[in-house]
């Protein structure tokens, strides 16, 4: 399209909402009728009005998370590069440099709601319908452990999910207790009797100003914390000899409890493949890993921490793949594997049984 019909398109788009004063003013365009203004009304308040119906629950919305959003916020909505992350920071926000996400900090589940529908996807923004829309909120749910991955949410649903940071806000009152402190002429040349000094300075963008005192202190912690960390902090301590799996291993299998980590490792099948025809991508396959040495897939190429820790003698046991699948980060410093964790160890259980399911 050219230019030209853009500008016209452009005109002829603002000319059907310009107010009656506009109209006056500039000879364009009428009052808009209500019906028009309806189908560009997608508001939702924090109280659910504006809420459309339709439904929509985790699973479904994992496919679309991979399809229209994961190039951006990742596949488990940690985020990529500079993109927002979405999931995470849970018990962040006391710290200097809290992570703020829709489970850690957003205190109204319709704002995620009104800005998907209205904003995302980056580059196609108002193509999702209402229902993909409830699908892609309920997966960030998940992604954050506010809900089973099961759970339809939807208009009725909606105010059952508890946000952990609903009551971190206050309204601003600031019209009624600061506003009249501003008024009046502003002092626009020597302002203030004694001369202006710089006291204080910031070490690093986003923080807040620190005393000239404290400077040297802040600028000497941050020298030793780019310090590279000992190989003894890298590598987890040197793992005991595995017991011998006893003669009836085979025989305490739990089918049931198999089949519920097989919906558990729906998390995990974005980087690992599992089965016959398996295939290693962004992570290694994961056949025959329970009781198996570490790093030992032919083909996969291991960050240095995880072969560091095999050559020590990691094996994963069904208890050290329980500790590393809590939280891969802390259990491994420098693991590629950028997905936070399964906090439930129900979940942990579950999933390393269904892997059990999966010969070499």
């Amino acid at each position: 399209m050219s230019k030209y019909l853009k500008s016209t398109a452009l005109l002829t788009a603002l000319s059907l909402v310009a107010s009656p004063a506009m109209a006056d003013k500039f000879g364009l365009g009428r009052t808009a009728l209500p019906e028009e203004i309806a189908a560009w009304d997608g508001d939702v308040s924090p109280d659910g009005i504006g809420l459309p119906a339709g439904s929509g629950d985790a699973i479904d919305g994992e496919v679309l998370f991979a399809d229209k959003c994961a190039a951006c916020h990742g596949d488990f909505a940690e985020g990529i590069d500079n993109w927002p992350k979405l999931a995470g920071g849970a018990d962040t926000l006391d710290r200097e440099d809290p992570l703020k996400t829709v489970g850690s900090y957003w205190p109204y589940l319709s704002t995620a709601f009104d800005y998907i529908k209205r904003s995302m996807p980056y580059g196609d923004a108002g193509t999702l319908t209402d229902d993909e829309t409830y699908a892609l909120v309920a997966y960030i749910l998940y992604s954050n452990d506010l809900i089973e991955d099961d759970f339809v949410l939807s208009k009725e649903t909606f105010f059952n999910v508890e946000m952990p940071n609903a009551d971190g806000f206050f309204v601003d009152n600031r019209p009624q207790t600061e506003y009249a402190q501003w008024s009046g002429e502003p002092c626009m040349e020597n302002c203030k009797d004694e001369p202006v000094k710089v006291t204080m300075r910031a070490m690093v963008l986003d923080v807040t100003p620190q005393d000239e005192g404290e400077a040297a202190a802040a600028e000497e912690e941050a020298a030793a914390a780019q310090e590279p960390e000992s190989v003894v902090a890298e590598t987890p301590a040197a793992q005991p000899e595995p017991e011998a799996e006893p003669a009836v291993a085979a025989a305490s299998f739990d089918a049931a409890l198999a089949a519920d980590g097989e919906k558990v490792f729906r998390k995990c099948k974005a980087c690992h493949q599992v089965g016959d025809g398996a295939k290693n991508r962004v992570g290694p396959i994961l056949n025959g890993i329970v009781d198996h040495p570490a790093g030992a897939v032919d083909g996969f190429k291991y960050s240095k921490p995880l072969m560091a820790a095999a050559e020590d003698g990691l094996v994963w046991s069904e208890a050290e793949l329980a500790a590393f699948l809590e939280k891969p980060k802390d259990y491994l410093k420098g693991t590629k594997m950028s997905f936070a964790g399964l906090k439930k160890e129900e979940d942990q259980l579950a999933v390393i049984e269904y892997l059990k399911s999966f010969a070499d």
